[in-house]
Order: C-alpha cells, then sequence, then structure tokens
C-alpha cells in the first residue's frame, strides 16, 4: 500500500513538474517576444510620429508644391529611420514625392485605380484617422507597410473639405531586421499574423505557418490603426520533459525508498542488508547524475581548516581541471574578479560569523580569462568532530545576468527612444505652428488660439479686433527682382506689424501676402483703427533690397468682436469682407466691416450663384440691334448683344451681370454661348433669305488670352466676311501681348473682321490702331449723344471719323437716338448708324418681323 501510495504521489508530483517547467519555458519565450513587440511598435509608432507634423504643415499650407514637399519630408529621415518614402496624393493621385530617386513609378498613382491599395485609401479617407496597410508590394519594387494619412484642409464657409493622403511607406526589410526578427541569436520561431493591422483575424504575413500550430505564446503588436499578433515557440520546439525531470524524479524515488527501507530493514535486516547497500549506491549514481544533468556543483568547506571540497561540476565552473586534488581557500578566492571579490568575502565571512546560511553572487575570471557570473547558497553545520562546516551548491547564471543586461538596455533603449519621438514631436509641433519665413505663428496656430483670445477679452470687458492686412503692389516686386527680394519684403512687413503690436497682441502670416494682427479694444473702438493707419504709414516708407528701392502699401479690412454670441471665426469672415472692400476701393486703405457690407457682400455671392445657375440652364440669350447705311438706311449687319433671362426678373442688361460674371471669369463663357447662338441664327437668316450681311459679337480681352481660341473657331467654320468680333476692353491694345496678337492675326486669317467698340472712352491709340488694323471703328454714344447740342463735340466726333478715313476704317457711330443725330453723322461722313433712333434691340424671331415689315414698307 506504501509503494501505491509513493507511486501515486510520484506521478502526480512529476505531472506537476511538467507543468511548471512548461510554464517556465513559455515565461521565457514571452520574454523574448515581449522584447521584438517592443521594438516592432517604437520603431511603427517612431516612424509614423515623425510623419505627423508633415501631415500638420500640409494641412496649413494645402498647395504645396514637390520643392516644399521634398524640404520638409527630408528632415524627417534619420539613421533609425526605416522611412522608404513619403507621398502626398492630392485628390487620391500621388503628386508629391521624396526621395523621387526610386519612386518614380509611383508618380502619377492614381489610389482608385489600384486594386491593391484602393481599399486601405478610401478606408482612411471615409474613417478620417490614420490607416497601416501592409506589406504591400509597391508599384516601384519591393515591399512595404504604408501608413495613410487623411488630409483635410479649411474651405470656405468655415467647413473642411478633403485634401488628399500622405503616405508614409515603412521598409519591410529594414524594419524587420531593426526589431531584432533576422536575429541568429533570437532563440525562438516567430509568426506575424494581421496583415493590414487586422490583428488574429488576419492573414500571417511573416515566419513559418507551423508556427501557429504548435500551441504558441501570443502577444498583441499595438499599431495606431490596429494591430498585428506574434506567434512564436522555442526554435526547436517545446521540451517534451522539463529538464529537472531525472533529478526531480531521482529526489522522489529516494524520497520513495527512505519511506520503504524502514520496512524491508525490519522484516529482512540480514537477508536485505547487501541489496540495500546496492540500492543506495544506485541511488547515489542517479543522484549524481541528476546534478550533473542541472548543471550545478556541490562544495564543502572547513571553516577550521580553510579545506575546501570541489566535485567535478564546481572544478568545471571555475575552468579547473577534473584530476580530483584538493583545493583551498585560494582557489576559490583566487578566482573572484577583483571588483566583485571584497563584496563576495564579506558575505561569506558575515555567514560564517554567524553560522547563519549564506548566499552570494559574483563574477569569476577562468584560467582562460572569460568572465562567468556564478551564484552560491551553502548552510552551516558541526561535523561529528565538532569542526564547523559549510555545505552548498553552485551553479552558472551567465545567461540570467545577460538577459537581464539586455531587458535594462532594451528599456533604456526604448526610454531614449521616447525621449527622442518628444523631442522630435515639438520640432515638428513648432515648424507646424509657424511661418519658416517669417516665424510668426501660422493660421493653424491662429485658428488655435482665436477662440480662446475673444473668449479671454469679453471676459475682461474688452473687445477682439481682427486686423486682415494684405501686401499691395507685392506681385510686381516679386515678379521684377525675384522671390528673395519678395521674401525679404515679407519679413521687412512682419517686423513692423509685430513692432506696432508689441507684446499684447498677437501677428500671424496666414498667407503668401496676407497677415492676420489680433488686439483688445475697451472703450476707444477707434483705437484699430489708429493702429491700421499707423501700419500704412509705415509700409509706405521705401524698402532698399541689393540697391533697389522697393515700395508696397497695404489694405486692411477691420472687424471687432460685438460680444453678441457670434464665433470668433467669424470674425477672419467678416474682415475679410472689409479687406476685399479696401481694395476695391483703390487699395493703400482701411475698411471696417459692416452690416451693409455685408448685405452687398451677400447679395453679391447670390447674383453670383444666379449666374453660374444660369450658365448650366442656358438662361444667357441673345438679342440683337440692326445697324444701317449712313446714306441709304439700309441694313449693314446687326451687333450681338448678351441678355439674361432671369427666371424672377426678365430679361437683363449686362450692366446688371457683367461686373460679376467677370469677377467669376465666366465672360468668356458667355462669349462663347452668345457666338454660338449668333451662328445658329445666321444661319436660319440666310435660309429665309433675310439679306442680313454680317452679324458683329462681343470678345473679351480675356478670351483673347486663350490658347484654344483659333482652334475653337476653326471647329465652327465660320464664312469669311459674316462675323465681326468687337473688342470691347480697348486697353489691351497698348500691351505687348504676344499671344493676344497672334490671336487678332489668326482671326483676320480666318476670314473674322475685327472692330474696335466703345472708342474715345478708353486707352486705345492711333498707333495701337496701325498695328491692329481693324475693319470698323465705333465711336462710343457717349461722344454721339451730345452732338446735336455741343459744337466742340461735334467737332471731335468729325475728327474721330477723319482718322479712321485715313486709316481706310470704316466709321460706326451707336448711341443714334434721334433723326437729327443721324442727319448731322451723315453729314459728318459716318458709314453705319445704330441706335434707337432706327431699331431697339430684338430677339430673332422679333429680327425677321422688323425686316419683313421694313421690306414691304419700303416696296409700298
Amino acid at each position: 500500500m506504501a509503494a501505491v501510495v509513493i507511486f501515486i504521489c510520484a506521478v502526480f508530483a512529476d505531472h506537476q513538474n511538467k507543468i511548471v517547467s512548461d510554464q517556465a519555458a513559455r515565461e521565457e519565450v514571452l520574454a523574448r517576444v515581449n522584447l521584438i513587440r517592443a521594438k516592432l511598435e517604437g520603431n511603427i509608432n517612431g516612424n509614423l510620429q515623425l510623419v505627423r507634423g508633415l501631415v500638420a504643415t500640409v494641412m496649413a499650407e494645402p498647395y504645396m508644391g514637390q520643392p516644399r514637399f521634398a524640404a520638409l519630408a527630408s528632415s524627417l529621415f534619420g539613421e533609425d529611420s526605416q522611412l522608404r518614402n513619403i507621398a502626398g496624393a492630392p485628390d487620391l493621385v500621388i503628386s508629391l514625392m521624396y526621395p523621387i530617386a526610386g519612386n518614380e513609378k509611383a508618380m502619377g498613382l492614381d489610389y482608385r485605380n489600384d486594386a491593391q491599395q484602393r481599399a486601405a485609401a478610401l478606408r482612411a479617407r471615409d474613417e478620417r484617422k490614420l490607416i497601416l496597410a501592409g506589406p504591400v508590394d509597391l508599384v516601384q519594387g519591393g515591399q512595404g507597410f504604408i501608413g495613410r494619412f487623411p488630409v483635410f484642409v479649411k474651405s470656405a464657409g468655415n467647413t473642411e473639405r478633403f485634401w488628399g493622403i500622405v503616405s508614409a511607406v515603412v521598409d519591410v526589410q529594414r524594419l524587420y531586421e531593426a526589431s531584432g526578427l533576422f536575429d541568429k541569436d533570437l532563440g525562438i520561431d516567430i509568426a506575424l499574423i494581421g496583415k493590414d493591422a487586422l490583428g488574429a483575424q488576419g492573414e500571417q504575413f511573416f515566419g513559418d505557418e507551423t508556427v501557429g500550430k504548435n500551441n504558441p505564446v501570443r502577444v498583441d503588436v499595438l499599431l495606431p490603426s490596429g494591430s498585428w499578433q506574434i506567434a512564436a515557440i522555442p526554435e526547436n520546439g517545446w521540451p517534451t520533459t522539463p529538464a529537472n525531470a531525472w533529478v526531480f524524479r531521482g529526489i522522489m524515488a529516494a524520497a520513495g525508498a527512505l519511506i520503504l527501507i524502514p520496512f524491508l530493514v525490519a522484516g529482512r535486516l540480514i537477508g536485505e542488508r547487501q541489496r540495500n547497500y546496492w540500492e543506495l549506491e544506485r541511488l547515489s549514481r542517479r543522484l549524481e547524475l541528476a546534478l550533473e544533468a542541472s548543471a550545478i556543483g556541490v562544495w564543502e568547506h572547513d571553516l577550521k581548516t580553510n579545506d575546501l571540497m570541489w566535485d567535478d561540476r564546481v572544478n568545471e565552473i571555475y575552468g579547473k581541471p577534473v584530476d580530483g586534488k584538493p583545493r583551498g581557500y585560494s582557489d576559490w578566492a583566487g578566482a573572484i574578479h577583483p571588483d566583485d571579490l571584497a563584496a563576495a568575502l564579506a558575505d561569506f565571512d558575515s555567514a560564517a560569523a554567524v553560522g547563519g546560511p549564506y548566499s552570494s553572487e559574483y563574477r569569476i575570471v577562468r584560467p582562460d580569462g572569460e568572465i562567468r557570473h556564478v551564484r552560491s547558497k551553502a548552510i552551516f553545520y558541526q561535523a561529528a568532530n565538532n569542526s564547523p562546516r559549510m555545505v552548498g551548491a553552485e551553479w552558472d547564471v551567465t545567461a540570467d545576468v545577460l538577459l537581464n543586461a539586455d531587458l535594462v538596455r532594451a528599456r533604456q533603449l526604448a526610454e531614449s527612444k521616447n525621449a527622442e519621438l518628444e523631442s522630435a514631436r515639438a520640432r515638428i509641433e513648432h515648424i507646424a505652428l509657424h511661418d519658416p519665413l517669417t516665424g510668426l505663428p501660422n493660421r493653424r496656430y491662429l485658428d488655435q488660439v482665436l477662440e480662446d483670445y475673444a473668449a479671454n477679452a469679453r471676459l475682461n470687458g474688452e473687445h477682439a479686433a481682427l486686423l486682415h492686412i494684405d501686401l499691395d503692389r507685392f506681385k510686381q516686386i516679386n515678379d521684377t527682382l525675384g522671390h528673395a527680394a519678395g521674401d525679404a519684403m515679407l519679413v521687412h512687413a512682419s517686423s513692423v506689424l509685430q513692432s506696432n503690436v508689441g507684446e499684447q497682441g498677437f501677428v500671424a502670416r496666414v498667407g503668401g501676402d496676407e497677415f492676420i494682427i489680433l488686439c483688445r479694444v475697451r472703450d476707444d473702438l477707434d483705437q484699430p483703427a489708429v493702429l491700421a493707419d499707423r501700419i500704412i504709414k509705415q509700409m509706405r516708407q521705401p524698402v532698399y533690397y541689393k540697391g533697389h528701392q522697393c515700395r508696397f502699401g497695404v489694405s486692411v479690412g477691420i472687424a471687432i468682436d460685438n460680444g453678441n454670441d457670434v464665433e470668433a471665426r467669424q470674425l477672419l469672415v467678416n474682415a475679410d469682407i472689409a479687406l476685399y472692400q479696401a481694395k476695391s476701393r483703390g487699395r493703400n486703405r482701411r475698411e471696417f466691416f459692416t452690416g451693409a457690407l455685408q448685405s452687398e457682400i451677400i447679395n453679391t455671392k447670390r447674383i453670383a450663384d444666379e449666374i453660374l445657375n444660369g450658365l448650366e440652364r442656358n438662361e444667357f440669350i441673345v438679342s440683337y440691334q440692326p445697324q444701317f447705311d449712313a446714306q441709304t438706311l439700309d441694313i449693314v449687319g446687326v451687333e450681338a448683344l448678351a441678355r439674361w433671362k432671369h427666371p424672377e426678373k426678365g430679361i437683363l442688361a449686362p450692366d446688371a451681370f457683367l461686373k460679376i460674371a467677370e469677377e467669376l471669369n465666366v465672360v468668356s463663357t458667355i462669349d462663347r454661348s452668345v457666338l454660338k447662338q449668333s451662328l445658329s441664327d445666321f444661319d436660319e437668316w440666310a435660309a429665309e433669305n433675310l439679306g442680313i450681311p454680317h452679324v458683329s459679337v462681343n470678345v473679351s480681352a480675356k478670351r483673347l488670352q486663350d490658347e484654344e481660341l483659333i482652334k475653337n473657331l476653326r471647329e465652327l467654320k465660320i464664312k469669311k466676311g459674316t462675323v465681326s468680333f468687337e473688342l470691347v476692353e480697348s486697353i489691351f491694345l497698348d500691351e505687348n501681348d504676344d499671344l493676344v496678337t497672334w490671336n487678332v492675326e489668326q482671326i483676320k486669317q480666318l476670314g473674322i473682321d475685327v472692330e474696335i467698340d466703345d472708342f474715345g472712352t478708353g486707352y486705345a491709340s492711333v498707333i495701337s490702331l496701325l498695328k491692329l488694323q481693324p475693319r470698323r471703328l465705333k465711336i462710343d454714344r457717349q461722344l454721339v449723344f451730345p452732338i446735336v447740342r455741343s459744337r466742340q463735340q461735334r467737332q471731335l466726333v468729325s475728327s474721330i471719323i477723319e482718322i479712321g478715313k485715313s486709316l481706310g476704317i470704316e466709321i460706326v457711330a451707336e448711341g443714334v437716338e434721334t433723326m437729327e443725330h443721324a442727319r448731322l453723322l451723315k453729314g459728318l461722313g459716318c458709314d453705319v448708324l445704330q441706335g434707337y433712333a432706327f431699331g431697339r434691340t430684338l430677339a430673332s424671331d422679333e429680327l425677321k418681323t422688323f425686316v419683313r415689315s421694313r421690306r414691304l414698307s419700303v416696296a409700298s
């Protein structure tokens, strides 16, 4: 029964020993895996953290070009970085890249057309957060982990628009190498699971697939947008039996024997004596084997004689020959490292003095010079001759010490990395919040402080005032003296603003030549005006740059917080409106934002929206005013005039929409529509034999600057001599614009006549007429109307007619209101008359009726 009980206990204890051994093995693997995990997290987060500052800069400067992008991105690549490249993709198409060398194939890549990268890019845009994908096969070759940062920038109406994506590519091989995955002394087999940061649900992308099937240790790697999972097992698989299995079993067997021996001795003291001797010998050998397997050496020290007894394993630990020779105290003390000798002797002497347990850890120097770490434990006892002794065990713990040292170094490295990342974050944050040229806060910084600035002013019973400042004639300095001169002017302007504002205000550069001043006013609301006037006066002073005198001015828009619970950001909008008003009234001045100004802007915005909607719905139509021969009064042509068929206000003349259409840059679009409608109506008139020789169409100077103008005109297949272009803006005639000059010559070669409209009110010169050689010249109605009452005005018109005749130019008078005007103009030699005296503006159908009725009247 005792044997059965002992056996059951031994089996149970052996099983428990197996569990403890397995746990120890898993803990060792876990310790190594945690080191790899920390390196992966540190490297990934470190690389992506570097890029966040660049993303912030892109948000502040959404229109930056490749040089600016490359300059910012280049500062992020260091020796410890695994970044391969950084790409900017406005509207999801890569157009910004650093470095470009080696990544040319990626330029122009549209994420929406790339099946492998489309999902992650759209996910980053839709979820508005960083998305880490990979490993991804790169277009330019190789693999990388791609962190995609969605970029949203401020737009009109205090809204955000999607700019695009900034992608940071982390090189796969460099990341693995920096994280220790290729370390030959790693001692474990590793698999990485969770492609595209999907964690345990993702695919395995590194390591042998059998690792995950062999009960691995699993650890999650936390990433900025998801996680990976590390699965690891020992390099040669899990041990099937514990390292101390035989020692443990031997001890259990010895314990069982000690329990059973009394029973056996009692029964067979004499008969079993010899057999017991051999049993003890066998147990002794097993114990010896167990000690040998565990590499634990046993020693005994006679404190009286200082004699030492070392077994073979202690000799091996100390590098001594296993020759059975006696050892002495000097053999032990002489092997201890000099730096540890005093502490080791103190530990031993202290234990010997009190007769207590002894424990110490120190370094030894072997005869071959190798340094090892050992741990020693012993107990005190009295021998049979009352000699004081210590018996103990000693084993080599070098591997444990080195592992702990590695862990300490890894922790220190991680702390150092974190400190570097924090420093880099601070630098990037400063760069992201300040203008690199002037050192002033930028638009992003302004957005952060504006709300609090206005709120603090209200708490103190003050008002926040915002001055929006724009440099006048700054572009001319840039164009004539270069950008270096422009930069010098910006630095000068920033110093002027800072000196005037002082410590109490806030100055920021928010655009190319735009600045913002925040200040506080209490009772004197004219204080911002005084400040603006002082700035305007100082900015007028000349600035010298490399011997050149530079002059520029400023326009200032002022908005003051009235405390009516209006968002502080609205101050920016209001000041911008006031600045626009200042520029429209002649520049180099200041304007306050008012309710009337806001109403005017709102009305202009409404009309602009209606114009754009009208273009989409084809609301712009053509009316025609007949032109008559001054001698015979026959119809010799018509002028096509743009009209807006407003859905609510009816037919509107150009003076109701032309100015706003010019600001919208859609006058050329209206011109094209008028021309196409005129050609269609002209073909219809020709088919009905109305006998209208030609049609005159107004053409803006903007359209004459269109590089596609001649190509578009050729496609219309205009018959020669049937169409005239009236140049309504004559100021360009005195400018040397090669494109305009070329377009005018090509227009003439297409058989289209050129007319000068509103002559006498612009800046056209006689020399310009000689250069242009127009077919007709139209005298403006402001010069024609007074000729009935003013002799001086008749002489002026007569001079214009004589100039035109001398140059072979046909003269057309517009604004002929009465038959007396017609008589006088005919006498002065005018060729063609146009005005309400003969016919008002008519729609196409009305014109056909007018022509037919006039024919019937002449025939009758």
